[in-house]
């Protein structure tokens, strides 16, 4: 099986490219679906976070308010470390047992995780093949600002928690533009699905 990490800078086009990767045949791990199974009430992380945040995070039913939790963290690089500390663990271990569950299942097929912080975690040298997405800043602000209603000091204030795109370059094998119009970027990312499936083909089992 071919392991392959998919990232890039917040609202760089990761779910699209994802989204693709997925209807050529790829098995694709969202890190950020894994994030939310892990803070539920019965996830691993749960106890642990909501000890360290106070209850003021949670709903009424109890489940935690990720929007809540995100403003706290994404504002602090100190409360930021604490909170990955405790998800990314769980994290990591949950997407261990679903990535050893597809080999069984596809042993020549083409696993995908999709991260955000995949680099900044130093989990890019566990992968075969890295895929980085990446648009212009001003178009990364717009998009944030419209998909998660926010003002763009917020959006500003995620992006500067985030390696910059160039020292992510170093880190890629494919770097998919994002700029552009949606079909130049599923062109993009059918040209990197051929070089995937030629490699996965030829890997021993």
């Amino acid at each position: 099986m071919l392991r392959v990490g998919l990232t890039g800078g917040y609202a760089t086009g990761k779910t699209l490219v994802a989204r693709e990767l997925e209807r050529l045949g790829c098995h694709v791990i969202y890190a950020d679906e894994l994030g939310h199974r892990v803070l539920q009430p019965d996830g691993e992380a749960y106890a642990g976070t909501v000890e360290t945040f106070g209850r003021e995070i949670l709903n009424a039913d109890g489940t935690i308010d990720r929007k809540k939790l995100g403003g706290i963290v994404f504002t602090s690089p100190e409360l930021l470390e604490k909170l990955s500390g405790l998800v990314h663990p769980a994290v990591i271990r949950l997407e261990d047992r679903l990535l050893g569950e597809f080999q069984r299942q596809n042993p020549h097929g083409i696993a995908v995780v999709e991260a955000a912080i995949l680099i900044e975690a130093g989990r890019d040298g566990v992968f075969d093949r890295v895929i980085l997405t990446s648009c212009d800043k001003e178009t990364q602000i717009a998009r944030g600002m419209k998909r998660d209603h926010a003002t763009r000091d917020q959006v500003l204030a995620r992006v500067a928690n985030q390696l910059p795109v160039h020292e992510k370059e170093r880190h890629a094998h494919y770097v998919v533009d994002t700029s552009g119009p949606k079909e130049e970027t599923v062109w993009q990312v059918q040209e990197v699905f051929r070089e995937l499936k030629e490699l996965a083909e030829v890997r021993p089992i």
